[in-house]
């Protein structure tokens, strides 16, 4: 990302968010930027109940941003564990959002020691305490993802909260996501508030099962996904047939001709235009057919 300056913008819930000009998105529900945190990751990935059950528990937080998902998910855990241990792996393509989060004061609504230890990360791109280990891998998440795999390093929670993918389609690819399932453990969990049908694909083809998620504002649920299907609230008929449509072939970052060479590297417009070809040639059920089917001709 380009360094831009940014100005908070307040949502709902009296939290605050940033809008991308280089996305032209927010990076958070405007009905609630710190509400969106704890309703779409930290409940459904179950961390308070996680802190119950062990003393060590691993994040990924992709695309870290503010630092909001990640200062929620410590929250939680200390709130009921207070000595559990954390390690915390962020990604993020660059160190301005998170600086500068911490430059408006917007961590202030997290109790400390929280806003001082992700201070020091979004400055240092390390912390190290008695409880709380955390690196900031700055670069493209395709790329620093792969210095997790070659570690076999595995989290109990995953935040998986890029751009949209018609936005951001790079971090929604099954090759990405694929990369994704590597880092989690097998009763582990990934949550991301999208619904995509298209993403939804892309963690099916990985060997994940997959639930919804409501709440947090957002007209759509988001979406859990476990390597272990105990718990996972089940997806409805109407979502299940939504797989079965042109919007649920997935998005694809071929950067090699072969797949030991994919370096996952293709440019946005690459994927999308990719992902549009091949829905071209599907026969399967356009969306809109799916849309009147179960939601009327109003739609």
């Amino acid at each position: 990302m380009n360094s831009n300056q940014f100005t908070p913008q307040l949502t709902k819930d009296g939290s605050y968010t940033f809008f991308s000009p280089e996305f032209q998105e927010t990076f958070h529900s405007s009905f609630g930027a710190k509400q969106e945190a704890e309703v779409r990751y930290i409940e459904p990935c179950q961390i308070k109940e996680l802190a119950t059950q062990q003393c060590t528990i691993r994040i990924l937080d992709v695309c870290y941003g503010l630092g909001y998902n990640s200062a929620a998910a410590l929250e939680a855990i200390w709130s009921v564990n207070p000595q559990c241990q954390i390690e915390l792996i962020a990604l993020e393509i660059s160190p301005d959002v998170p600086r500068q989060a911490i430059q408006h004061n917007l961590l202030a609504q997290w109790q400390l020691p929280i806003p001082n230890l992700l201070a020091e990360l979004a400055s240092k791109s390390q912390v190290s305490t008695e409880f709380f280990s955390a690196k900031l891998l700055l670069n493209d998440a395709r790329q620093t993802i792969k210095s997790l795999v070659e570690q076999n390093w595995q989290a109990d929670a995953i935040f998986l909260d890029p751009f949209s993918p018609p936005k951001c389609p790079q971090l929604w690819t099954v090759e990405f996501i694929n990369l994704l399932s590597k880092c989690l453990t097998s009763r582990g969990r990934l949550a991301t508030y999208s619904s995509s049908a298209a993403v939804r694909t892309a963690l099916l083809s990985a060997g994940l099962n997959i639930g919804s998620i409501i709440g947090a504002g957002r007209k759509s649920p988001g979406t859990i996904a476990s390597f272990e299907y105990k718990k996972l609230p089940k997806l409805s008929i109407m979502e299940q047939e939504h797989l079965q449509t042109k919007a649920a072939i997935p998005y694809r970052d071929y950067a090699g001709a072969h797949s030991a060479d994919r370096t996952l590297q293709d440019r946005a417009e690459q994927i999308i235009a990719r992902r549009q070809q091949e829905q071209q040639k599907s026969p399967q059920e356009s969306t809109s057919q799916w849309r009147k089917r179960w939601l009327g001709s109003k739609i």
